[in-house]
């Protein structure tokens, strides 16, 4: 491994080369226009990055809702792209939201070159629930400078708009009603391709990436058939998707949902004109598949429509077998998910077993599971066995399952654990969940809790941001500032433990995963 000064400068010097040697259109003064099938846009310029924002690959879902979009129609003259467009539909944020929502955003260094960019395409987190690819964390521009690649992030409709089952209750009209969130995805990345060239960008070469939920749909997308072919690696932070919702519990949901609103089976056609807000209140009815109080659960369902499997079960997709994909998950993934005053980060040995209980998404023993990780980790505190069980009894779970999968199919998958630990609120919520994605895109300064002030930050900026750009241009994710890095196997279990000195380690956390393979694991929203 090259040292870190050599890397860091290296990674600089040919950043400022690619700045230099598109700042002359970039920032010209000539009009950043693109030519789209439906129409002309008109982007921004800003620091040799030329900057697309809420371009529409599909019309406005009103009319559709519950239903396939359709592309957009054509429009006359030149139309603005410098300002985002709608969040989808979601509870609990500030932001314009409407279902007129189907827009994507770009960040490319040059339209029109013939270079053959790579594509990466972030697909946003929050779960199926919430979430936009038009927050700052994700802004492309660094990656696109750096990499020199096409940066593109979107927005789909999500929770009850996206994934709500209504097959089995409103007839063909809903066939395709569990899955909409993904078909939506589908469209933007057939208009992806379609469009690439015009940006400068390679439709050949298209590189997924999605945090939390994102991975989770990105995971999904490998076992959809109308997905096939759009998409060529695939890079899912913490966010994995073993089984979908059965169509039978997808169904229940949508009843409860329907009696939330006093309406019956028959007249769900009522659905496709309530206003917005009354839906998404109705959705908020206690979720009884899950042990915690939880809103309906809306995800993939297994609809033998435009699903006909589960994305990772019994195994890994045939039809995804020649993607390279990493899979990546946080250390304290957890830590994340509790709030300052939760007392989850001052527990006693007493409050333990109940707190363990009521978070594991498998059913274990909390007094075993205890007893386990005081035998593993004798210097553990109270709050350290709740965020480590709570941890490996969920999202980690998932990831271990997808990684054997792939191993056993012979597919590609590299599997890195995310150890950095940011010391903000004295690294209260440091390795948490979500925490390496502005990392990821070198954007360290968007981070609701920022890191760029850290020791040692920039460093794992630089690691993690050159990971992805290495895996979008060559399909592995080498690259000099970390150690060669070897798909995961089931002898071995392969794993990069990324930190300021990042190293590959032989299954980290192997007492951990034996522990929990012990027991049945099914996806959250499964049943």
């Amino acid at each position: 491994m090259v040292k870190r000064r050599q890397f860091l400068t290296t990674t600089l010097a040919s950043a400022a080369t690619l700045a230099a040697s598109h700042s002359t259109f970039a920032d010209s003064g000539q009009d950043a226009i693109a030519n789209l099938a439906q129409g002309k846009v008109r982007g921004a310029k800003k620091d040799g990055v030329i900057i697309f924002k809420g371009i529409p690959y599909g019309e406005d879902t009103r009319q559709c809702r519950f239903q396939p979009a359709v592309v957009p129609a054509n429009w006359k003259g030149v139309r603005a792209a410098t300002e985002f467009g709608d969040f989808a539909p979601q509870n609990g944020i500030k932001e314009q939201t409407s279902e007129n929502c189907l827009v994507l955003n770009i960040w490319t260094p040059a339209l029109r070159d013939q270079r053959q960019r790579p594509v990466i395409v972030y697909i946003h987190g929050g779960g199926y629930t919430n979430g936009s690819g038009s927050e700052a964390v994700v802004d492309g521009s660094h990656l696109a400078l750096r990499g020199d690649a096409v940066v593109i992030t979107l927005n789909h409709r999500i929770n009850l708009f996206g994934y709500l089952y209504l097959a089995k209750l409103g007839g063909e009209k809903f066939r395709y009603s569990g899955n909409i969130g993904q078909l939506d995805l589908i469209l933007a990345l057939q208009w992806i391709r379609q469009h690439a060239s015009e940006f400068g960008g390679d439709p050949a070469n298209v590189t997924l990436v999605g945090e939390s939920g994102g991975g989770a749909k990105i995971s999904t997308l490998m076992a959809m058939p109308a997905a096939a072919g759009l998409f060529h690696k695939a890079v899912a932070i913490s966010g994995q998707q073993v089984t979908a919702a059965g169509p039978r519990a997808a169904t229940q949901r949508a009843e409860l949902f329907l009696k939330q609103l006093k309406l019956s089976a028959q007249n769900t056609e009522e659905l496709l004109r309530l206003p917005i807000d009354v839906l998404l209140n109705a959705a908020q009815v206690n979720d009884p598949s899950r042990i915690e109080e939880r809103p309906l659960e809306f995800l993939p369902v297994l609809d033998s429509v435009s699903l006909m499997r589960h994305p990772f079960y019994p195994d890994a997709p045939a039809q995804s077998a020649q993607i390279p994909m990493i899979i990546g998950n946080a250390r304290w993934e957890t830590r994340a998910f509790s709030k300052r005053d939760s007392g989850d980060f001052s527990l006693e040995w007493s409050q333990l077993p109940d707190k363990i209980l009521h978070s594991q998404y498998v059913d274990a023993d909390p007094e075993v599971v205890i007893a386990t990780y005081r035998k593993i980790y004798p210097d553990f505190s109270p709050s350290d066995v709740f965020f480590a069980a709570t941890t490996a009894g969920r999202s980690w779970r998932g990831a271990v399952m997808q990684a054997e999968a792939r191993a056993r199919q012979g597919a590609p998958a590299y599997v890195y654990q995310f150890d950095w630990t940011s010391q903000v609120e004295g690294g209260r919520f440091g390795g948490g969940h979500g925490s390496d994605l502005p990392l990821v895109f070198d954007n360290l300064m968007s981070s609701k809790r920022p890191a760029e002030s850290l020791p040692g930050a920039q460093n794992v900026a630089e690691q993690l941001s050159s990971i992805l750009l290495a895996m979008a241009k060559t399909g592995k994710p080498d690259h000099p500032g970390i150690p060669s890095w070897k798909p995961y196997t089931l002898e071995n279990r392969e794993t990069l433990v990324i930190n300021e000195t990042s190293a590959l380690v032989n299954d980290p956390r192997g007492d951990e995963r034996r522990f929990y393979a012990q027991f049945p694991f099914v996806q959250r929203g499964t049943f």
